[in-house]
């Protein structure tokens, strides 16, 4: 098969993978379907096997990630579609904001000082806890690399959708503001994904606190970077 057809199949395989398993997500809500663990993996396995070069497979399916610049002013929809939950709980977004951010940042830190790694590698874990196309432009200012970023994103995600509900209930939290909050700041779309399923407030203001928390990194990143 000659490298354009082997792109063509790649970014053809990888939407494939991602609308397959959103649909098997949706019939049956199991970790391992979500869209964020199943596509990649089948995708990777398929790479594998069928030994496509990367060079091949990134050829058509990195205008994917050219998405991400749009993805980020997408994001503006629904801050206007939700200004009045804004306006009615601002303290509740504000201090998750702060809170998600902070911990985000300190956490990695810690992780850094912990086990110690390079310094691209620590500089890419910094942004971890943000949505990916605000994760990505933060770990510039980091001194990161931005795909290793995305992919520590992903993972901090899915650890928030498996541990963020039996957490709540191990030390009792029932509010759905702090569900929300936490899920949204500390496991950004994956943690929002879950606050939905809990239920639509919870979703509401995750999302909310995703975005502002993403925009808060982006513009404290140079300042934070200078500070760690």
């Amino acid at each position: 098969m000659s490298d354009t057809l082997l792109a063509i199949f790649s970014f053809a395989a990888t939407i494939a993978f991602y609308y397959l398993s959103k649909a098997a997500y949706k019939r049956k809500k199991v970790l391992w379907l979500a869209p964020t663990v199943a596509a990649p993996f089948a995708m990777i396995t398929l790479v594998i096997v069928a030994d496509i070069p990367l060079d091949s497979y990134f050829q058509y399916t990195h205008f994917l990630v050219m998405m991400l610049g749009p993805a980020t002013i997408a994001f503006a929809l629904p801050i206007y579609q939700q200004r009045a939950i804004i306006a009615r709980y601002p303290l509740t977004l504000t201090l998750g904001v702060i809170t998600g951010l902070i911990l985000g940042l300190m956490s990695s830190w810690v992780l850094v000082r912990l086990f110690p790694m390079p310094d691209e590698v620590a500089s890419s874990m910094l942004a971890r806890s943000v949505s990916t196309p605000f994760a990505m432009q933060a770990t510039v200012k980091f001194g990161g690399i931005p795909d290793l970023t995305a992919m520590l994103v992903v993972m901090t995600g899915i650890f928030g959708m498996l541990a963020g509900e039996p957490l709540f209930k191990a030390i009792g939290v029932r509010s759905s503001h702090a569900k929300g909050s936490a899920l949204g700041a500390a496991s950004h779309g994956s943690g929002t994904a879950k606050a939905f399923e809990i239920g639509h407030e919870e979703g509401v203001i995750a999302s909310l606190t995703m975005i502002f928390t993403g925009i808060a990194m982006v513009l404290g990143a140079p300042v934070f970077s200078y500070i760690l």
